[in-house]
């Protein structure tokens, strides 16, 4: 089963499996479409650091085509590499996005995870679904409070945060536990003086 992909081609409704890989350019290799942008773009910020952790997240939009992600902990930051198809209309075919991010570990305020857990036939609790969040220090763009009385600002103000996400069908067991190492390691760092 294959999936339209950006410009025409096809690509696989199931992308590999990244997790089996510890170290990033392995794991990037086997799941990006683009590692190689990936990787120079990521090197380019880490120039030597150890890379203590990562997680990736790749998937097809029907608009926009191929979508993917990398962040990596190196002890004392993270660095989020994203890039993205371009819509049909705003760029050359083949055309995409590399963007770059670095956030400080010190500005992580808050790591969330919640875990949802099915019952095997055999009663055996299992993982299914992971949803991780880093709230961050910096603030998201005010929005709209449609609960605010007109005569107060209606804008309310909103801390920014990192989500990520894996389901037993989207991305496995495998990158379920990774995302869960990758989220207890920032958490293990939040509020210690950074390396």
């Amino acid at each position: 089963m294959a999936r339209p992909a950006f410009g025409g081609g096809e690509l696989p409704a199931v992308f590999p499996d990244w997790s089996p890989y510890q170290d990033l350019d392995s794991a990037a290799r086997a799941y990006l479409r683009d590692p190689d942008v990936a990787l120079e773009a990521l090197g380019g910020v880490l120039r030597g650091a150890t890379v203590l952790g990562f997680t990736l997240e790749r998937f097809v939009n029907e608009v926009n085509g191929v979508w993917q992600e990398v962040v990596v902990c190196d002890g004392s930051r993270l660095i989020l590499w994203h890039g993205e198809d371009v819509a049909p209309g705003d760029g050359p075919p083949g055309s995409m996005t590399s963007s770059l991010r670095v956030v400080p570990l010190s500005t992580v305020t808050e790591v969330g995870c919640r875990r949802r857990l099915t019952r095997t036939a055999g009663g055996q609790a299992r993982v299914d679904s992971i949803d991780v969040y880093l709230l961050l220090s910096s603030l998201d763009e005010a929005v709209p409070n449609p609960a605010a009385p007109a005569e107060e600002n209606a804008n309310s103000v909103r801390h920014d945060a990192l989500r990520f996400g894996k389901t037993l069908d989207d991305g496995g067991a495998g990158q379920i536990t990774r995302l869960e190492e990758f989220a207890r390691l920032v958490a293990s760092m939040v509020g210690r003086p950074t390396l």
